[in-house]
């Protein structure tokens, strides 16, 4: 069936047909049309242009017709690094952060990820699925309509198993597009304290072979920061994955400078995520790659880290990613609208640059720009009717404010 959306004040985050990414100067241009319209065919953008041109007559014959009241029409966000499939909360952490206690502390007395892996490890798989879906529904009503959701609260075969499967039925259950990362190298699992390299190996030789067995899993991650997994593991783990063909995606430099990001482009990495700490030696690596620099301003704000260098990544001509790390210790929101206001207010993006790096360029960070992402004929309609708007700058300006008036995923209209 053929939707027609007309009446729109402002078509936003247009892209020609190809463009996979934006670097440098064009992370602050967005291409859009006023007074306009856009045919769906099914899940598909069919078509688009101005009101009263020579096709606006033969589009205003589909079935449907949906009147945009003069609002935005723009890309769906896109959400290229989240961990929302876990049990329960870490509320209790929240207390510890307001004491003073830092990430590496509260991991050290045996909290954070091994704490959320505890109490994974006693939720059936049916009650991870429930309360994966709230938040998995939560973002989509938010104006996410691409997801990336990792596993990495198993740390054992069976648990990271648990985590893949529910992944996989939360994309078959909703209209998003999901994509899975495999993080059995999140942290070293209880069992094996004191023999991380044994947990290595066990990464390599028993979960990675079950994970691909079933096909559970787009890309494999590694935490390769201080305290957790180093450069050299990391690599011995990505090179273990290109061997069933899955390509990584790195966590690396949020609480140091790591060799995280160089192990990742060593290896053809398809994002390094994090990038709180970072030198000019990361820049310079990641010229002339195809690896995605993507921050998480989320993690910053709630865990008082330093921002990334966004504004020098785009000035040394590079492109850059948002993405909003939704977990339960360090992120605990999955709010892309916020993401976008803390790139401006935090990071001193323009609305432009942050709009590109929440659509396309996280798009692309997750394998996905040749699908969504942006206002591209044949591409999905995953779309966000706003209200009436005095310009893009609002929407993170305003950040709280309502501004969506309907949602569109896959062509299909959820609110």
């Amino acid at each position: 069936m053929k939707t027609l959306i007309r009446n729109i004040g402002k078509l936003v985050g247009i892209v020609p047909e190809g463009t996979l990414r934006k670097e440098g100067e064009e992370m602050g241009k967005v291409g859009y049309l006023d007074n306009a319209w856009l045919l769906i065919d099914g899940e598909k953008i069919d078509s688009f242009g101005q009101e009263g041109d020579n096709r606006y007559g033969t589009a205003q014959e589909a079935a449907r017709i949906i009147d945009a009241a003069g609002g935005y029409v723009m890309p769906s966000f896109c959400d290229s690094h989240s961990h929302i499939v876990y049990a329960g909360s870490r509320y209790g952490e929240f207390r510890d952060k307001i004491d003073g206690l830092t990430y590496e502390q509260i991991a050290a007395r045996g909290g954070g990820i091994l704490n959320s892996a505890d109490l994974l490890h006693e939720t059936s798989e049916e009650d991870l699925f429930r309360q994966s879906l709230e938040r998995a529904v939560e973002v989509m009503n938010m104006g996410t309509g691409a997801l990336e959701i990792k596993s990495g609260y198993g740390l054992n075969t069976e648990d990271e198993l648990k985590m893949l499967r529910v992944i996989r039925r939360l994309k078959a259950s909703l209209p998003l597009e999901i994509r899975a990362t495999f993080l059995g190298a999140h942290a070293v699992g209880r069992a094996y304290t004191g023999r991380q390299g044994e947990y290595v190996d066990m990464v390599c030789r028993e979960m990675l072979p079950a994970v691909a067995a079933e096909g559970l899993a787009d890309f494999v991650d590694v935490f390769c920061d201080s305290g957790f997994f180093t450069p050299e593991e990391t690599m011995q783990i990505l090179d273990a994955a290109q061997a069933y063909g899955l390509r990584g995606k790195i966590h690396a430099n949020e609480l140091a400078v790591s060799g995280g990001v160089q192990a990742g482009v060593s290896r053809g990495a398809l994002s390094v995520d994090h990038l709180e700490r970072t030198t000019d030696a990361e820049t310079d690596i990641l010229k002339g790659t195809a690896t995605m620099p993507t921050m998480l301003p989320g993690a910053s704000f709630f865990s008082n880290l330093p921002y990334g260098r966004a504004k020098d990544y785009i000035r040394a001509g590079l492109g850059v990613a948002l993405a909003s790390d939704y977990n339960p210790g360090s992120s605990p929101s999955g709010d892309m609208r916020f993401v976008m206001a803390l790139g401006c207010i935090k990071m001193k993006l323009t609305p432009e640059e942050a709009f590109n790096a929440c659509t396309l360029n996280s798009a692309y960070a997750m394998g996905l720009s040749h699908l969504t992402g942006s206002v591209t004929a044949g591409k999905l309609a995953s779309l966000i009717i706003t209200r009436p708007l005095p310009d893009l700058a609002f929407i993170p300006y305003s950040h709280h404010t309502p501004f969506i008036s309907r949602i569109i995923l896959k062509g299909r209209e959820i609110s």
